[in-house]
């Protein structure tokens, strides 16, 4: 079985997530004790979408975070690579108003230039070979105006916090995936994590691929960082 590395082979990621596709939310909610839906919120209240925008939610998997956009009535398209996880999507939000389901790749997205009010990207910047590269292109299809919302694991600041995190990532998953159905998912979420840049040099890269306004602002301690963007007007 190819197991997904930090070299982020799109296929053998994507083979990765079509494997979780039917327990990746309930894998998400048991690696992070829940707090993976208190994050979604907070990435909800940050796109802060509007009836009759168009939101492009990327690395949406079954699409479990792109519904509340399209219950306000934003015009919702969850964007994934892997299949699997679109297929789950697909019967799982089946007639929900307003939202539907695209494959694409990060790093060149089926969309035209200015197509979305919103883009937003929870847990998936970091499976994606090259970091800058994919926040151009979502830049690309961002009208001038309009704003990024980036949901991503990061490094507490808390020096004593930090220390606990990373044994956890280094110890604790692995004991997990041990006796879990999905061990290539464990190793690689805590694998992904240790290597993942903190959230100054996230902000940094934001800030190179032509994003304006760069902040953010920390979840649980740091365990994960909500970074904001807006594209200039011109």
């Amino acid at each position: 079985m190819t197991r997904a590395s930090l070299d982020k082979q799109p296929a053998d990621v994507a083979a990765m997530f079509d494997r979780t596709a039917e327990k990746y939310d309930l894998l998400n909610t048991l690696m992070t004790g829940g707090s993976d839906r208190r994050w979604r919120r907070a990435v909800v209240r940050a796109v802060d979408a509007r009836a009759g925008e168009r939101v492009l939610d990327l690395a949406a998997g079954t699409g479990t975070s792109a519904v509340p956009f399209a219950e306000v009535g934003a015009r919702t398209v969850a964007c994934d690579f892997s299949l699997g996880m679109l297929r789950v999507g697909t019967r799982r939000q089946a007639g929900t108003p307003g939202l539907r389901f695209v494959a694409g790749d990060a790093l060149r997205l089926p969309f035209a230039d200015g197509a979305f009010d919103a883009v937003t990207i929870s847990f998936g910047l970091r499976n994606v070979a090259d970091t800058v590269a994919a926040l151009r292109e979502m830049y690309r299809v961002t009208r001038p105006g309009g704003r990024i919302v980036v949901c991503e694991v990061s490094h507490p600041s808390n020096a004593l916090l930090g220390f606990g995190h990373r044994m956890h990532l280094r110890y604790g998953l692995p004991l997990l995936a041990r006796v879990s159905s999905n061990p290539d998912s464990y190793n690689y979420l805590a694998e992904s994590t240790l290597a993942w840049p903190d959230q100054a040099t996230l902000a940094t890269r934001l800030q190179e691929a032509g994003w304006a306004s760069v902040r953010w602002r920390d979840l649980t301690f740091g365990v994960a960082a909500l970074h904001h963007g807006r594209r200039p007007d011109t």
